[in-house]
């Protein structure tokens, strides 16, 4: 009987190992495939994106959502805030909208709302005051470096698709040469962003500013002075505008800074002073005569001052030429006679 019961058990058999080899290299492959699908499935969760900026007028599944396939991303949901305006929408009417498609649930994050701005480009001050120069100066002929426009209104601004590329453009222009008043469109392409804008044509000038104060007889460096534009009709009709011209001169009373230069308040300095001891010299093609003086009194580069010779006791009209120095050529204007002129000094 006993052999019988030990002849019915089961008898196991233990693994080879080729058995146990081949069922390795299952369980790895199994691991490796979940492992590399496992990142791929969680791609395709949906997920909501925060803030967004829209390019067109309307917002797509793909614009709003995350994990979207390429074949249902475009599909438009609502429509775009105004150029350049921001808006929100609740997220609940983007998971309902998700929903109506018949795709899975969307991951919010804990948002409740998203905030979308439609991107624009904008056209400011600048850009529409130099494309009413253009216009000017084509249908004008008004010289745009000396033109300023100021629009009426604050700030003028034309918004347009940020793809609507090219200048802008000036059309239906009206310019007043009595009021100097202008008015246009200004245009993005085939007129596809306009906006109307109107102003005042102002003719400016280029001005010599004092950029610090100065006092009487202080001589005047190109530092000391900046140029300015101003309003041709505000600014004094014999304004300075030469810088170069300024520099080395010397302030004919104290002036503040940012006094606008006029002609009369700089001068050469002067190369002659009253009693100062001068060269008095005399020059004809073939005859070059000099002489010591005394000037009578002060006098700049080409003023004529009255001299005295030293050594004749007689007073002469001499023109300044140089530093302590004074001709009374034939080219100098009220030059007396020459007679009384010593020998040259030696």
């Amino acid at each position: 009987m006993l052999a019988l019961a030990d002849q019915r058990q089961p008898r196991v058999a233990p693994l080879s190992v080729g058995v146990l080899g081949r069922l390795t290299a299952t369980l790895i492959a199994l691991a490796a495939i979940g492992y590399f699908t496992l990142p791929a499935f969680a791609a395709d969760a949906l997920r909501l994106r925060g803030d967004v900026t829209a390019r067109g007028d309307v917002l797509t599944l793909g614009d709003l959502v995350e994990g979207a396939g390429t074949g249902i991303a475009g599909k438009p949901l609502f429509r775009a805030p105004a150029l350049g305006a921001t808006g929100t929408i609740q997220s609940r009417r983007i998971l309902d909208a998700v929903a109506a498609l018949g795709l899975g649930p969307v991951e919010t994050g804990g948002r409740v709302q998203i905030a979308v701005q439609r991107a624009a480009r904008r056209v400011g001050a600048p850009e529409i005051e130099a494309a009413l120069k253009r216009a000017l100066e084509t249908g004008q002929g008004l010289d745009p470096r000396v033109l300023s426009i100021r629009l009426d209104g604050e700030t003028p601004t034309l918004l347009a698709p940020v793809d609507l590329n090219g200048a802008a453009a000036a059309l239906d222009v009206v310019y007043e040469p009595r009021s100097r008043r202008v008015s246009g469109l200004i245009s993005l392409g085939e007129r596809q962003a306009s906006l109307r804008v109107s102003g005042l044509v102002v003719e400016m000038r280029e001005v010599a500013v004092l950029a610090r104060a100065v006092k009487s007889g202080e001589p005047i460096t190109s530092a000391d002075v900046t140029l300015e534009r101003r309003p041709r009709e505000g600014s004094p009709p014999d304004a300075q505008g030469n810088l170069a011209a300024i520099a080395g001169e010397v302030a004919q009373r104290t002036l503040a800074a940012g006094t606008v230069l006029r002609m009369s308040d700089t001068a050469p300095p002067e190369l002659v002073g009253r009693g100062e001891a001068v060269t008095i010299v005399y020059e004809t093609p073939g005859v070059s005569l000099s002489m010591r003086g005394q000037a009578n009194e002060a006098g700049r580069l080409g003023s004529t001052v009255s001299v005295l010779n030293v050594a004749s006791k007689k007073t002469l009209q001499a023109v300044v030429v140089g530093a302590a120095r004074v001709s009374v050529g034939p080219a100098a204007p009220q030059r007396q006679a020459s007679a009384g002129l010593p020998a040259p000094i030696r």
